[in-house]
Order: structure tokens, then C-alpha cells, then sequence
């Protein structure tokens, strides 16, 4: 089961991240797109587009979509992934704490954690994930 992780994102950053949505959101007005089907096959719909791109090139010009990376698609994050932003052993108990609260991790593998953590440190886990790691990651940013 995917839980989230709640976190706080400013004006500023949304501002930042998604430019043309901020606009949107600030000019206010009621905006809205129709939806004429549903398609519950995204392999059968991409390819409904290509073709659809191929056959009519001449009448209208489309952008060329950016595939999306495969890399991160159905990805998953892990305890250590959780743990690998931390900065500090607190932090890191703090998560720990969290997941296994939550019943994300075992009792057991929490314990292996924190003994992880105890001997070999918050970089034990590995080197820290920055922000916006996994859109470098994915090739998106």
C-alpha cells in the first residue's frame, strides 16, 4: 500500500516548480477541458496518438512528446530511501519511528535500522538524496 508523506510547499515553490499552473491558479476564472473517452490502456492510447501523428503530420504539426522514463515508472520509495534525505541521526530515528508506527517496516526491521544508524551513521544507508533527486533521476529536471 503507498502511503504519503504530508509535506508543506510554499507560493514560492509552486511559483518556481510549475510557472504556468501558478498563472492559472492566480488569474482565477473557471477553467475547464472536456473529456470525450476514457482510456484504460495507456500502451493502446500512446499508440493511438502516434498513429494518429503519423497519418494526419501534414494537416496539423504536433509537439513531439518526451517519452517518459522508464527508470522510475511503478518506482516505490523504501525506508532507506526515507532515510537517505535525512541530515541527522534524529532525523533518521524520527523516520524510523514513523514507518514502523505506521506499519510500513516490521519491528524487526526497525530494530536492524537503528543498529545500522547506531554503528555506521545517517550516510551508512548511503550518499544523501538531494531535492529533486528522482526528477534528476528520471531525466525531468
Amino acid at each position: 500500500m503507498c502511503k504519503l508523506i504530508p509535506m508543506a510547499v510554499s507560493k514560492k515553490d509552486i511559483k518556481k516548480m510549475f510557472p504556468n499552473l501558478y498563472r492559472e491558479l492566480e488569474e482565477g476564472g473557471e477553467n475547464s477541458v472536456s473529456i470525450d473517452g476514457i482510456r484504460e490502456n495507456a500502451t493502446e492510447a500512446e499508440n493511438e496518438i502516434s498513429e494518429c501523428t503519423e497519418t494526419h503530420q501534414h494537416e496539423k504539426k504536433l509537439p513531439q512528446r518526451t517519452p517518459m522514463p522508464d527508470k522510475l515508472r511503478h518506482f516505490n520509495p523504501q525506508a532507506v530511501d526515507f532515510l537517505r534525505r535525512c541530515d541527522t541521526t534524529e532525523q533518521a530515528e524520527e523516520i524510523i519511528a514513523y514507518l514502523q508506527n505506521k506499519g510500513e517496516i516490521t519491528k524487526e526491521y526497525a530494530a536492524e535500522l537503528r543498529s545500522q544508524l547506531e554503528k555506521g551513521g545517517v550516510r551508512s544507508f548511503g550518499p544523501k538524496k538531494e531535492e529533486n533527486y528522482y526528477f534528476h533521476e528520471g531525466g525531468i529536471a
